[in-house]
C-alpha cells in the first residue's frame, strides 16, 4: 500500500509491510516463513474488516476519492467486452474527463458513459481531475441519443467532484449543458442504469445520474456539494478538519444514508478493505448488479419506463406534514 495509504489505513499498511518483509527474507535465505505469513494474513483480514466496518462519513469521503479505486476505464476493462470508444461533442472538442462508447455486457450491446479521473499528475491534467467541461456533457448526450436510436441501454458511471467551473466552461454554457442532460435523460426511451463508483458531486454528477436505477458502491459518496464547499458556506472555513467532518455528517452523503432517503436504489457491497483492495471482485459485483437491473428494465415498454423514471425523481424530497 505504501505512502498512498490513507491515514486510518496505516495499521493495515504496517501489517502488509511485515508480510512483504517475511516473504523477502524467505526468498533471500531459503527458509520457510509460511506459518508467520499465515498468522499475519489472518491478522490483516481481521484488521481490514474491523476498520472498514466502522468508517465515519469523513473516512468514506477519503476512500471515495482514493486514486487507487477502480475508475470507469477499469470497469470497462474488467466487466465489459468489445469496448469501442467514441469521441467529441460535434460542436467544440473532445473532453477527456468523460469517456463513452459501445461495449458488450454479458453479450448484450450497451452504451457506457462515465467520468474518468487520473491516478497521477500527468493523467489528472489530461482528464482535468475528472471534472467535465460543457463539451463533455454534450458528448455524453450525443452518445445517449445514439443509444436511443439503436435501442441500446445506457450505463453511466459517476465519479466526479463537480463540473468544471472555469471561465471557458461558463462561457460555453456549463449550466445549460447540465440542464439539457437532465431534461433529455428524463425522457430517454431506453433503460438507464447509473452507478456512483467514487465521488458523486453536485450537478456534475447528476448530469449522468437521471436513471431508472441508481446504484452506489458501499464506500462511494453522493452529494449536492463537496464537503469543503459546504463547510466554506456554513462555517466560513472549508479547510478546517472539524468543519469538514461536520459537513460530511450533516450532508448525509454515504450509501446507507442515501438508501434510507431513497435517493439510490441499491448499494453494491465492496470487498473487505474497499474497492481499491480488489478491483476484480468489485468489477464482478458491479457487473452482476448491472446485468440484474437491466434484465428487469428491459421488460418495460418505453412509455412506462419514462413515466416510472420521472415519478422516481419527483418522489425525492417529498414529505407530509
Amino acid at each position: 500500500m505504501g505512502t498512498s495509504a490513507l491515514e486510518f489505513e496505516k495499521p493495515i499498511a504496517e501489517v502488509e509491510r511485515q508480510i512483504e518483509e517475511l516473504r523477502r527474507v524467505a526468498e533471500e535465505r531459503g527458509v520457510s516463513t509460511d506459518e508467520e505469513v499465515a498468522s499475519l494474513t489472518k491478522k490483516l483480514d481481521e484488521l481490514r474488516s474491523e476498520i472498514y466496518k466502522n468508517l465515519t462519513p469523513i473516512q468514506r469521503v477519503q476512500v471515495a476519492r482514493s486514486p487507487r479505486r477502480p475508475f470507469t476505464l477499469d470497469y470497462l476493462r474488467l466487466a465489459f467486452t468489445d469496448w469501442i470508444e467514441l469521441h467529441g461533442d460535434r460542436a467544440f472538442r473532445e473532453d477527456a474527463a468523460i469517456v463513452g462508447g459501445f461495449a458488450r455486457l454479458d453479450s448484450e450491446t450497451v452504451m457506457v458513459i462515465g467520468h474518468q479521473r487520473g491516478r497521477d499528475a500527468k493523467e489528472n491534467i489530461y482528464r482535468n481531475f475528472g471534472m467535465p467541461h460543457p463539451e463533455g456533457y454534450r458528448k455524453a448526450l450525443r452518445l445517449m441519443k445514439l443509444a436511443e436510436k439503436f435501442h441500446v441501454p445506457v450505463i453511466t458511471f459517476i465519479d466526479c467532484m463537480g463540473a468544471w467551473s472555469g471561465l471557458g466552461a461558463e462561457e460555453r454554457g456549463q449550466s445549460e449543458a447540465i440542464a439539457r442532460n437532465l431534461f433529455e435523460m428524463s425522457r430517454l426511451t431506453v433503460p438507464i442504469v447509473a452507478t456512483v463508483i467514487g465521488e458523486g458531486g453536485s450537478g456534475g454528477a447528476l448530469a449522468l445520474g437521471v436513471a431508472d436505477r441508481v446504484l452506489m458502491l458501499q464506500n462511494a459518496i453522493y452529494s449536492v456539494i463537496t464537503i469543503e464547499g459546504c463547510a466554506a458556506i456554513l462555517w466560513k472555513d472549508g479547510k478546517s478538519v472539524e468543519n469538514r467532518e461536520r459537513a460530511a455528517s450533516a450532508l448525509k452523503i454515504t450509501a446507507p444514508d442515501l438508501m434510507e432517503l431513497r435517493v439510490v436504489d441499491e448499494v453494491i457491497p465492496e470487498p473487505v478493505g474497499g474497492a481499491h483492495a480488489d478491483h476484480d471482485a468489485t468489477a464482478t459485483a458491479v457487473r452482476d448488479a448491472l446485468i440484474r437491473n437491466l434484465d428487469e428494465l428491459r421488460r418495460l415498454k418505453p412509455d412506462k419506463l419514462v413515466r416510472r423514471r420521472r415519478e422516481k425523481f419527483l418522489r425525492i424530497g417529498q414529505y407530509t406534514e
